[in-house]
C-alpha cells in the first residue's frame, strides 16, 4: 500500500492506495484508518482500493474553516476529479457512511454502487430522543459495549502504543466530536435529498451494534430508492475490525453482482 499527499482546497490530504482493478473508495469511520487492517488484502486483491484520511484524521490537515461533514463531501468530489475518477464504487463506515450519503445526494452519477456500514447522518426518530447514543457522555468501557460484540477482545492497551499512535487516536476523537456534535450525528436536510441517490445500495449492520439500531438502519435504507439491508453476526459497530473477512466478502459480492 502506498501513501501520498494530495492538496485539495488548501488541505494536505493523506491518501492510501493499494491493488488494481475497478476503483473502490473506502471512507473510514471515527477511529480512522490503519493500512494493516485485515479487510485491506481481500479488497485490494480485486480492486483499486483508495482510502483518504478525512481532514483532521490520520495525517490529513484540518483548516479552521472546515467544521462539517458536508465540507468533506465537497473535498472528496474534488479528490475524485484529481484522481480522474468519473465514477467509483463506495464503502462508507459510520461517519464515512454519512460522507458517502452527502456525496450520493449531491452527485449520484459519481457513485456506481454504494455500501453503507453502520452509517450515521440522518434523523429518523422523534425529536426528543437521540437516534445515536452520545458516546462522549459515557465512560469508555460503556462506549466499548456499544461499539463491539466482544469488548474485552477489542480492548486497546494504551501503554503499548507509540506516541504517534496515541496522538493520532486522540486527534481522531477530537475531530469526530467537532464534526458530529451539533446537531448530533446528522444533517437535518440530508434525508430530504437522498431520493436522488438511486444507485444500488447495501446497508450493513453488525448484529450487536449498540450505536446503529436495526430500526435506524432500516429507516435510513428506505430513504434511498434502490437499497437493501444485511446483518453480520458476531460483530458490533466496528465491523471491519471484528469481522473483516465477512465484511469484505459481503462488499465484493454486492459490488460484483450483475446489473
Amino acid at each position: 500500500m502506498k501513501t501520498t499527499t494530495i492538496k485539495i482546497a488548501g488541505i494536505d490530504l493523506e491518501v492510501f492506495e493499494a491493488g488494481e482493478g475497478p476503483p473502490l473508495l473506502w471512507l473510514h469511520g471515527g477511529q480512522g484508518f490503519n493500512p494493516k487492517e485485515e479487510f485491506v488484502p481481500p479488497l485490494a486483491a480485486r480492486r483499486r482500493l483508495i482510502v483518504p484520511s478525512h481532514p483532521g484524521f490520520g495525517r490529513s490537515g484540518l483548516p479552521e474553516w472546515l467544521d462539517s461533514v458536508d465540507d468533506i463531501a465537497h473535498i472528496y468530489l474534488e479528490l475524485m476529479d484529481r484522481l480522474e475518477l468519473d465514477a467509483a464504487d463506495f464503502v462508507g463506515c459510520s461517519i464515512g457512511g454519512w460522507i458517502a450519503a452527502e456525496m450520493a445526494a449531491k452527485s449520484p452519477e459519481r457513485i456506481r454502487r454504494l455500501v453503507m456500514v453502520g452509517p450515521v447522518g440522518v434523523k429518523v426518530g422523534s425529536a426528543d430522543k437521540l437516534d445515536i447514543p452520545d458516546i462522549f457522555a459515557m465512560p469508555q468501557d460503556d462506549a466499548s459495549k456499544l461499539l463491539y460484540h466482544d469488548p474485552a477482545k477489542m480492548k486497546v492497551d494504551l501503554a503499548k502504543l507509540t506516541d504517534d499512535e496515541l496522538s493520532t487516536m486522540f486527534r481522531n476523537r477530537e475531530t469526530l466530536a467537532l464534526l458530529v456534535w451539533e446537531p448530533w450525528m446528522h444533517n437535518p436536510k440530508l434525508k430530504r435529498r437522498l431520493h436522488r441517490a438511486a444507485m444500488p445500495a447495501l446497508f450493513v449492520r453488525g448484529e450487536s451494534d449498540g450505536l446503529v439500531s436495526a430500526d435506524y438502519l432500516a429507516a435510513y435504507a428506505k430513504l434511498l430508492p434502490n437499497s437493501r439491508t444485511l446483518t453480520i453476526t458476531a460483530a458490533g459497530h466496528v465491523l471491519h475490525l471484528e469481522q473483516p473477512q465477512a465484511l469484505a466478502n459481503a462488499v465484493l459480492e454486492f459490488l460484483e453482482k450483475a446489473p
